[in-house]
C-alpha cells in the first residue's frame, strides 16, 4: 500500500536527496577515461562518509538476485541496460555510463540516475541519453494530483517509442521513503488514465531505461544483477525522486 508523505517528510527525503545529486555529480566529474567502476563506487562512498548518510543499495538483496549487492552505485556500462555492478574495469573513449545512486539519511531516502558518454562522445549515444532525460521530464510532468500512473508511463513510452528505442519489460520506477523501494510500481510504458490515482505525499522514484537497438527483451548476467540488452546496442537511464504535491510535481533530487 503506498504511503503519503507528510510536508516534513517531504522536507527530509529533500536532505537526502541533496546527498543523492552531490554524489551523482562528483562520481560524474570523475569519471575519466582510464578510471575504474570500483575507484568511481568509492568516489560516491566518501560522499555518504562526508555527509553521515548510509547507502540503500550496499548489501541489498531482493528476492530475484543470487547475492546482496556488494556496492553503493550501479554502474551499467555500454549495454548494461541498469544493476551493473562495480568492478575493475577501466573507462575507455567513447563509453556510455549510466550511475544509479541512493542515500538514506535519517530514516529518508532519495534514488536517482544519470547517463554520459566518457571523452569522445558518439552522436547516437548523445541522441539515446538526451531522449532518456526527454522521457524522463515528460514522466515528471505528467506527476500531477489528480492523475493516474498511466499517464506517467504514457507519457514516457510516447517519447522513447517515438524516437524508435525500446524499454525493457516489467521494470520501472516505484515508490520511495523510509525504504528504497515502496509501492505503487511506475512502468515505464502503458495507457494513461489507468493505475493508482495520484495525490499529495505520494513520492515516486521515475526511470526510464532505454534501449538503443528497440524491442523489449534483455538478458541477466551471470552475476543474476546485471541486465544487457540482448541485440549488444546501447542503453541509457535517467531518474529523479519526485513528489507529487498539490503545487505541481517537486523534484527532490537536484542539487
Amino acid at each position: 500500500m503506498a504511503e503519503l508523505k507528510t510536508d516534513a517528510a517531504l522536507e527530509a527525503m529533500r536532505e537526502a536527496g541533496r546527498v543523492v545529486a552531490r554524489a551523482l555529480a562528483v562520481v560524474r566529474d570523475s569519471a575519466k577515461v582510464g578510471t575504474s567502476l570500483l575507484e568511481l563506487d568509492e568516489v560516491a562512498h566518501g560522499v555518504l562518509r562526508a555527509s553521515g548518510a548510509r547507502s540503500p543499495f550496499l548489501h541489498y538483496h531482493p528476492g530475484f538476485a543470487p547475492t546482496p549487492f556488494p556496492a553503493v552505485i550501479c554502474a551499467s556500462v555500454n549495454d548494461v541496460i541498469v544493476h551493473g555492478i562495480p568492478d575493475r574495469y577501466r573507462l575507455r573513449d567513447g563509453d556510455l555510463v549510466s550511475i544509479d545512486f541512493g542515500a538514506e539519511l535519517d530514516g529518508w531516502t532519495g534514488d536517482a540516475a544519470i547517463s554520459f558518454t566518457v571523452g569522445t562522445a558518439g552522436p547516437a549515444d548523445l541522441l539515446l541519453v538526451e531522449t532518456a532525460e526527454k522521457a524522463l521530464a515528460a514522466g515528471i510532468a505528467a506527476a500531477v494530483t489528480g492523475a493516474r500512473i498511466g499517464d506517467i508511463s504514457a507519457a514516457i513510452g510516447a517519447v522513447a517509442r517515438a524516437a524508435g528505442y525500446g524499454i525493457p519489460a516489467g521494470f520501472g520506477g516505484h515508490g520511495i521513503g523510509r525504504r528504497m523501494h515502496e509501492d505503487p510500481h511506475v512502468p515505464n510504458d502503458g495507457r494513461p488514465g489507468r493505475g493508482m490515482r495520484l495525490r499529495h505525499g505520494l513520492v515516486l522514484a521515475i526511470e526510464p531505461m532505454l534501449m538503443a537497438g528497440g524491442g523489449d527483451d534483455y538478458r541477466i548476467a551471470p552475476d543474476g544483477w546485471a541486465l544487457h540488452t540482448v541485440d549488444g546496442t546501447r542503453a541509457a537511464h535517467a531518474e529523479h525522486t519526485v513528489a507529487i504535491t498539490d503545487d505541481g510535481p517537486r523534484i527532490l533530487t537536484l542539487p
